[in-house]
């Protein structure tokens, strides 16, 4: 097994990349908000220095339309397109509604593979919360998925519902991510070993975690985003600015478990 690579998220500035990735950050992921305001200079800048660099880079746009998102890969030429839709709405979304909604995506991701194939997909796989009672197949999912994709990430998925222990929505309407909350391990593990192409472990990862995380679940890479966030006077986290020291700390027990696991 090869050393267990980092990706961190929401770094939109160059200054905070370069330190980043200096310390040993592999992947360094950045967000587009908004279809209407795609050109963004600073995240254009961080994607140039980190090729220069020689780590890579990965892009979240939170929408789906698929002109909207051809039109953002070509003015950014990330090195990596990373997708995060739910597939389920609520516990009352059928299986057969959920894997029909994934079917879709996987269309628009083998566009986005035909117009650029030298730009890899990362697919984020919703997981739930450790012992909720959400069922997810996993298998099928990774059918739909695993030829339109380059790597999978596993992200924690919050549902409302009257019935469920689960009683938030996502933070971001219709996206996984940035939940803060762990996702079910023993779930992700068996992605790992079901999926043909690798998979990032997500979901609050944190330093203090992220070493368990990897014995347990032996991923390709772990991704840190609100955990390594920086916070503010009320300890809320504060998004696009990162606690250097916490990256320090997390790229320090990655490296100390990968070494457990080689």
């Amino acid at each position: 097994m090869q050393k267990v690579i980092v990706q961190v998220y929401e770094i939109n500035d160059p200054e905070e990349a370069e330190i980043l990735i200096n310390m040993g950050v592999d992947h360094v992921g950045s967000v587009i908000l908004s279809k209407d305001e795609y050109r963004d200079s600073s995240i254009k800048d961080v994607i140039k220095l980190t090729k220069e660099l020689n780590a890579k880079s990965s892009l979240i746009p939170l929408y789906s339309d698929i002109d909207a998102i051809l039109e953002t890969i070509y003015y950014y030429k990330p090195d990596i397109i990373h997708f995060c839709e739910s597939f389920i709405e609520s516990l009352k979304f059928t299986n057969e509604e959920m894997l029909k909604k994934a079917c879709i995506l996987a269309k628009m991701q083998r566009v986005v593979k035909n117009r650029f194939p030298d730009v890899k997909i990362m697919r984020s796989i919703p997981i739930p919360l450790s012992g909720s009672s959400c069922f997810m197949q996993l298998s099928k999912l990774i059918n739909i998925f695993e030829s339109v994709s380059d790597y999978f990430l596993t992200d924690t998925l919050i549902l409302s519902s009257e019935k469920s222990d689960l009683l938030e929505d996502q933070p971001v309407d219709g996206f996984v991510g940035i939940t803060g909350r762990t996702c079910d391990w023993d779930m992700s593990r068996q992605l790992v070993l079901e999926s043909k192409i690798p998979v990032i472990l997500a979901g609050g990862i944190s330093p203090d975690n992220v070493g368990k995380g990897i014995a347990h679940v032996k991923p390709f890479g772990v991704d840190s985003c609100t955990q390594t966030n920086a916070v503010d006077l009320n300890g809320e986290s504060v998004r696009f600015k990162k606690d250097i020291k916490k990256v320090g700390s997390l790229i320090y027990n990655v490296n100390q478990a990968s070494a457990a696991l080689l």
